[in-house]
């Protein structure tokens, strides 16, 4: 792979319901301005329906909150506007109905899994031009959750629901499996054939408390080759990916602290993730091990936001965090701008913000924390937005 493709980001978005359309872009170059800018050819493949697109950089044209005629203030956006190529790939439905809807899940170096209503389930290689067949998924995921785990030359995609139902316990006779849990796993190579297991679901879905609790997955993170979870009200668990099997590491839990996906950063030996409503700060914490995940207090990367909202913004969906490397991060905010008399939506923003964060110091030297751990501080650089239009952003990665 070059140097160029390895920067590229990927972003999902849905044009209309029942298709999802899959962008190459530069967020280091965008958000830090030191990365050569590169360009994905388009590619074409089988399975659900994808069209190739030749003209990969031309930009989408993006609408105007002070055109809008809903706009009965004026507001106007004072921000440089990020500029999407065209889509290198477009995907759609094969079979369209009320229910059409497409599921993306990164998976390693460009690829992406891709999942409709139907089951039918594809792999695209953005830098090989390639769209593969795979095994289909048991079940379509309703508000699916995607962990990654690599293993030298392929690795495992692990695909759980992030609300999920309630399960009667079996009869004790061998392992019992969910179509709520699945994975899908790869030999020596992506190039090898995959397969597509159901496992075990975690203990809490067999809970006789269950509808009492409501359990929901709040956060998730690979740790080595591990999957941890934490839930609401019914504590955390570990997959042991090599066994698949649950390990329960605590029963009672505070609150959450951490809301969705975690990031593993290798140069800081931590995880980063936002923390829970309202504030939906930049966090780190130590999930090396279930007794550092159990002793550690997470960490909050200052006590501000990367990005202050004007009046008449309101943040309507969990933000994302895409790991660009070497201790930077692309944090996207999802707005709706809405008027002040009738509190009308007049446009979506998403804003993409770039920070870096770095050790303060160690106990000792006076900047430390006092208990050995390291302090860590938040740079910010450059913010850049684009006001959605018709489009949906899903995914960012």
């Amino acid at each position: 792979m070059g140097l160029s493709r390895r920067f590229q980001n990927l972003i999902v978005d849905c044009p209309y319901s029942g298709a999802q359309w899959l962008r190459s872009i530069d967020l280091t170059r965008q958000l830090f301005g030191d990365t050569a800018a590169a360009r994905t050819s388009s590619t074409i493949g089988q399975g659900l329906e994808s069209a190739i697109v030749r003209d990969a950089t031309s930009n989408t044209p993006a609408a105007d909150s002070c055109n809008n005629p809903k706009n009965k203030r004026g507001l106007r956006i004072q921000m440089e506007r990020i500029r999407f190529p065209s889509p290198i790939l477009r995907f759609k439905c094969t079979q369209m109905s009320d229910q059409s809807n497409i599921d993306c899940f990164p998976v390693a170096d460009r690829k992406v899994v891709m999942v409709d209503h139907a089951r039918n389930t594809r792999l695209c290689d953005v830098d090989a031009r390639s769209v593969m067949t795979m095994p289909n998924i048991h079940k379509p995921k309703s508000n699916p959750i995607s962990l990654f785990v690599p293993s030298s030359g392929g690795g495992s995609l692990y695909v759980m629901e992030k609300y999920p139902g309630r399960e009667k316990r079996g009869d004790g006779v061998g392992t019992q499996l969910s179509d709520q849990f699945e994975a899908f796993v790869w030999g020596k190579s992506f190039e090898s054939p995959c397969h597509c297991h159901l496992l075990p679901p975690p203990p809490f879905v067999h809970d006789n408390d269950y509808f009492l609790t409501h359990p929901k997955i709040t956060s998730y993170a690979v740790v080595g080759s591990d999957i941890y979870i934490s839930t609401y009200e019914n504590g955390s668990y570990c997959l042991d990916t090599e066994m698949n099997s649950w390990l329960q590491l605590a029963k009672e839990m505070p609150p959450p602290f951490f809301s969705g996906k975690l990031e593993y950063v290798p140069e800081l030996k931590l995880w980063f993730g936002f923390s829970t409503e309202p504030s939906r700060h930049l966090a780190a914490a130590d999930l090396s091990s279930a007794s550092a995940m159990m002793d550690s207090q997470p960490q909050l990367i200052g006590d501000w936001n990367e990005f202050a909202p004007p009046e008449g913004w309101t943040e309507h969906q969990v933000p994302q965090l895409v790991n660009l490397g070497s201790t930077r991060f692309c944090i996207s905010r999802f707005f709706d701008i809405r008027s002040m008399d009738d509190y009308e939506v007049i446009d979506s923003v998403i804003v993409f913000t770039g920070v870096e964060v770095m050790p303060v110091g160690h106990n000792g030297d006076g900047t430390g924390s006092g208990n050995g751990k390291v302090k860590l501080r938040m740079e910010k650089h450059k913010s850049i937005c684009c006001v959605s239009g018709r489009t949906h952003i899903c995914s960012i990665f």
